[in-house]
């Protein structure tokens, strides 16, 4: 007798009898071995591999749970988080390279005057365009005390004695010491700047043994240009350096 051999029935779906794998009737045999060659394709591509872990979870049903499917959910939110940090340092990166040359193109407007009255002229017709700023003024202390600024007084304001303090706390009771304010602007300012500003620094300036606190007030029309959230290490290194140069001209 011969005997029978086994029927093709009892193999499971989409498995060939000759064991040869997964049936590949959907795809052309071009790509399905182009996939094999390379599997990275298709981990590569978010939207394919979001598709795929779909119709897997679809095909499992409603009552289980793709454990795999959630963790590669949960490493893909993962990853874009990443990508918007690293796009933000690189952001912040370029910004601050740029700031850094608006600084040093300034500097160098401030030390390119040959006498006092030059020095002035150059904070409003070149530093101040360079730094994008509307208003920058110099406010300095005199014990004869001076008439309040009318917003024609030019780069310098001269006040009495303890304006630069008044301006700096802006109506607080404790002192905000010695170091640069950026905030929005104030009605303690309003007249130095001489128009209305959005937003200002304050940038003290320590003149020496026996001379009065001095001011370098900024002041621009964007809300947020100064903000306290903001760095200050850039308008720092420009405080130090003005205040250098202005000290040079009071010896002279």
């Amino acid at each position: 007798m011969t005997q029978d051999r086994p029927s093709d029935a009892g193999a499971p779906d989409g498995i060939s009898p000759d064991g040869a794998g997964p049936d590949t009737a959907g795809l052309d045999e071009a790509t399905r071995s182009r996939l094999l060659a390379d599997p990275a394709l298709i981990l590569g591509d978010r939207a394919l591999m979001r598709a795929l872990v779909a119709a897997r979870e679809a095909e499992l049903g409603d009552n289980v749970v793709d454990i795999r499917g959630r963790a590669m959910e949960a490493l893909e939110r993962r990853l874009d988080r990443l990508e918007s940090t690293h796009e933000s340092v690189i952001s912040a990166a370029y910004e601050n390279q740029s700031g850094t040359q608006v600084v040093h193109r300034a500097v160098l407007a401030l030390l390119e005057p040959l006498d006092f009255a030059a020095f002035l002229e150059t904070l409003e017709t070149d530093a101040a365009p360079i730094l994008r700023v509307e208003t920058l003024r110099l406010v300095m202390e005199s014990a004869q005390g001076a008439a309040a600024p009318d917003g024609d007084s030019g780069p310098l304001v001269v006040l009495p004695e303890g304006s630069v303090a008044r301006m700096i706390a802006a109506g607080r009771k404790a002192p905000r010491g010695d170091d640069i304010v950026l905030r929005r602007a104030s009605a303690e300012t309003r007249a130095v700047h001489g128009t209305d500003v959005a937003s200002e620094a304050l940038l003290p300036l320590d003149l020496g043994p026996g001379r009065r606190p001095a001011l370098l007030l900024m002041g621009s029309l964007e809300p947020t240009r100064f903000s306290p959230a903001h760095g200050t290490d850039l308008l720092r290194f420009f405080a130090q350096v003005f205040r250098l140069v202005l000290i040079r001209w009071l010896r002279e």
